[in-house]
């Protein structure tokens, strides 16, 4: 909103210093101060309102070391993750920029579905919450809505010049010309022509789906919302654990965003080009700003938690970023955390069910799944834990941007 604002004064009024917000680092940085300050302002009263509402988190006994202290801590404080992200990409992105758009539509249809998980846990005293399968449905409806645009829609390009690439210029053409076109290619970590088309890798199919083979991509986006979404929220189990992991992504995903949004550096890197991308570096600084903003009551002592509200929503946020800027078969590395405390949890359960049919009696593989509660049964404290995961978190971020040059 103030972009077009001031955007109107400089264009009619010649007003001072208006022009600064045409420039994205500029918009970036207030969208980040922003943010924090939602958080750590209006953060402080929520919690008040949440602890007059009695809206505390029930604590199922599981012998995990400093557990029932947690008992009546506020939940449903992913609000405030929700408006520390909202407010400051309304005020300073562009609003009729698809990707932005994209992203508005994710962070409140997740953030609505985990609203309703939590309200109906905190208030209709229901310990399930929202059923799994509407969940999935929501989850589903979003990917859905996601994929279908990143395939049909005008708007979703990539530049590609008249040497066929999509990256780097011609270095013997002095004056390059260029097209931007429709195309489903997305980047490969490692490779040296690092570039797939989903067209192609869908081919397999066209003797059943024909020319709707591609369309197998919709399906493709909606597991990766899923999954992410849900890993995020399995993460979400130690104080500051979901939030800060998420802001080292978050981050790692702004640059991202920032290169492939900007031609120069896109050309440098011999990188592949997306028109208009590089506002969505305005939604991933509030979203870093927010996560971090929401540590100042989130970390070790948590004066609150962020329940299904904050974590499905982060989850799916990282998802659809990562599909925009075309990095998500990077997901696996970057969203490390996500996954192996997804996995963990699956390798709990198949061993623990596949022991007992064998032998009649359930084995473990680890002493608790999620993994973060397998080394607090081995006896680290809880702040130690968070600590290490964030380092982890770190080294597979820089592995990450890695990638854009290392093939």
């Amino acid at each position: 909103m103030l972009y077009y604002l001031f955007n109107y004064l400089e264009e009619n009024f010649d007003f001072f210093g208006a022009g600064v917000f045409q420039y994205i680092s500029f918009r970036a940085g207030m969208a980040t101060l922003v943010s924090l300050l939602i958080a750590m302002i209006f953060g402080g009263r929520l919690i008040k309102m949440l602890h007059r509402k009695q809206v505390g988190e029930s604590i199922r006994d599981l012998g995990l070391a400093g557990q029932m202290e947690k008992k009546g801590t506020p939940t449903m404080g992913g609000i405030i993750i929700l408006l520390a992200i909202l407010v400051p990409t309304l005020l300073f992105a562009r609003l009729d920029n698809i990707y932005i758009i994209l992203m508005l539509i994710s962070t409140v249809w997740l953030g609505i579905i985990g609203f309703l998980d939590d309200y109906i846990k905190v208030f209709r005293k229901n310990k399930e919450g929202l059923a799994g399968r509407f969940k999935v449905i929501g989850q589903i409806g979003l990917g859905l809505i996601v994929g279908y645009t990143l395939f049909v829609s005008d708007d979703v390009v990539v530049r590609q010049y008249v040497n066929g690439s999509t990256g780097a210029l011609s270095a013997v053409d002095a004056s390059p010309t260029y097209l931007d076109v429709k195309s489903m290619i997305t980047s490969i970590p490692f490779r040296k022509n690092n570039e797939l088309d989903y067209c192609t890798m869908f081919s397999f199919a066209e003797p059943i789906f024909g020319q709707w083979a591609c369309f197998l991509y919709i399906p493709f986006v909606i597991i990766i919302i899923t999954a992410v979404s849900n890993g995020a929220n399995i993460t979400d189990g130690l104080d500051g654990l979901a939030a800060g992991t998420s802001a080292i992504i978050g981050l790692t995903l702004a640059v991202f965003a920032w290169i492939s949004g900007n031609t120069i550096i896109a050309d440098y890197l011999n990188i592949m080009f997306i028109p208009n991308s590089g506002e969505l570096v305005i939604f991933c600084t509030a979203f870093v700003g927010a996560c971090i903003g929401f540590l100042w009551y989130n970390s070790y002592p948590a004066q609150v938690f962020m329940g299904d509200t904050g974590s499905l929503a982060i989850g799916g946020i990282i998802a659809v970023l990562a599909l925009i800027v075309r990095k998500e078969l990077l997901i696996p590395i970057l969203c490390g955390i996500f996954l192996v405390e997804n996995l963990s949890v699956m390798l709990q359960v198949s061993y623990f069910k596949y022991t007992k049919k064998k032998y009649g009696e359930g084995r473990r593989i680890f002493k608790m799944s999620p993994l973060h509660h397998h080394y607090q049964k081995v006896g680290y404290h809880e702040s130690k834990i968070v600590s290490r995961f964030w380092i982890v978190g770190i080294m597979l971020a820089i592995l990450s941007l890695a990638t854009l040059k290392l093939r």
